[in-house]
């Protein structure tokens, strides 16, 4: 792993620690907070590229707290690590953008996995184009951002930015649900299809808001999805 710069907040003391002088030992940069205060100063000073987040914390929540780093910074990794196996929070966390949500306890091992195959699908997304212009609707990979026919500009998570370049490149054919799961996810990670099918809804809104279709997200019933874009 590269040297990136993370931000560790995490309550319990010696939890804490040991995932701090873990991720340092894989060359990150890493600072640890153990509240929402301190998070936030030190959010502001080191500007992290990512930030891995408790969720019950001693004066506030992850939750609250990584939708105010994401107003501030769309381009962070956000990641969720708690012992709160909440489907409720668990969808919530993602649909805010967090790229993953790990229950404790877990091994130090699969955070590290999961780092890395989050860290190269952002690095492959930064090496695409700067945009893409369906009729009405615009994709920025980069920014991690879409425009909708409206002119509403939607930040999308790490996922779904992958999603979307995936089904571009395979426009007009169909990609199953075990495909993306195996090159977005990786075998390591074992997420269901109805964590796909969740991902795809805020991309299908977007999509229907043009009403003159340029491009569609189809439905294969039992597979997966196909991408059916009017352009070349």
């Amino acid at each position: 792993m590269s040297n990136l710069s993370l931000l560790l907040v995490e309550d319990e003391p010696n939890l804490g620690q040991t995932l701090r002088d873990y991720l340092r030992s894989k060359k990150f940069t890493v600072e640890l907070a153990t509240n929402c205060a301190e998070a936030r100063i030190k959010f502001q000073e080191m500007i992290p590229a990512v930030a891995i987040l408790d969720i019950g914390l001693p004066d506030g929540d992850g939750i609250s707290l990584a939708k105010e780093f994401r107003a501030k910074r769309k381009d962070c990794v956000l990641l969720f690590c708690t012992a709160l196996n909440d489907p409720v929070l668990r969808v919530e966390g993602l649909e805010l953008g967090a790229e993953d949500y790990i229950t404790k306890p877990f091994e130090l091992k699969e955070l590290t996995l999961r780092l890395d195959r989050i860290l190269k699908s952002r690095q492959m997304t930064l090496s695409n184009p700067d945009d893409y212009h369906f009729g009405k609707l615009t994709f920025w990979p980069k920014r991690f951002e879409i425009k909708d026919a409206g002119g509403n500009i939607q930040s999308l998570s790490q996922k779904e930015c992958a999603i979307l370049e995936l089904l571009l490149e395979r426009k007009n054919e169909v990609v199953a649900r075990d495909e993306m799961i195996e090159s977005i996810w990786g075998e390591d990670a074992f997420p269901t299809n109805r964590t796909i099918d969740n991902y795809i809804v805020k991309l299908r809104k977007w999509a229907d808001s043009d009403t003159e279709k340029s491009l569609q997200i189809i439905s294969v019933r039992g597979i997966g999805y196909k991408l059916e874009w009017k352009g070349h």
